[in-house]
């Protein structure tokens, strides 16, 4: 006996699956949700972060050691934490050590080197890698600005 519905294949009824998505109302929200951010941007003020200024240290800190590289590459070290002033020549060889028994005494003491800027850079580099190869920690280059 044939079904009442004679369009009908199966029993399914006359409807068929859905394979398009209707996109309209994500627009619409997309739209509005731009409008609301274009009207409510300009009226955010901009954060203000407190950053600490280097006065407000609660520790003072070492001063450094400085080994003072010459344009003729002699060796001085100046220690700015016993206050002196003017380098005092030290043999290359002793210079790790010197470098580690301050920094056993005093563990954030840095060293820093400061060298004539007629020494060529690889002078520099092999004074710094000597450093770090003897556990010497925390050695940097000592950089002065131009004043203009």
């Amino acid at each position: 006996m044939p079904s009442a519905r004679s369009g009908n294949r199966g029993g399914r009824g006359g409807r068929r699956a859905m394979n398009e998505i209707n996109v309209v109302p994500y627009i619409d929200v997309m739209l509005v949700l731009l409008v609301i951010f274009m009207v409510t941007a300009p009226m955010v003020s901009p954060l203000v972060i407190d950053l600490p200024s280097v006065g407000r240290a609660s520790v003072v800190p070492v001063k450094p050691l400085e080994v003072v590289l010459g344009a003729d590459g002699t060796v001085s070290l100046r220690d700015l934490e016993k206050g002196e002033s003017q380098p005092r020549p030290i043999p290359r060889n002793d210079l790790a050590r010197v470098a580690r028994e301050r920094q056993a005494a005093k563990p954030d003491q840095p060293v820093v080197i400061a060298a004539d800027r007629k020494l060529q850079y690889e002078a520099v580099l092999k004074v710094m890698d000597d450093l770090q190869r003897q556990g010497v920690t925390r050695v940097g280059l000592l950089v002065r600005q131009q004043s203009q």
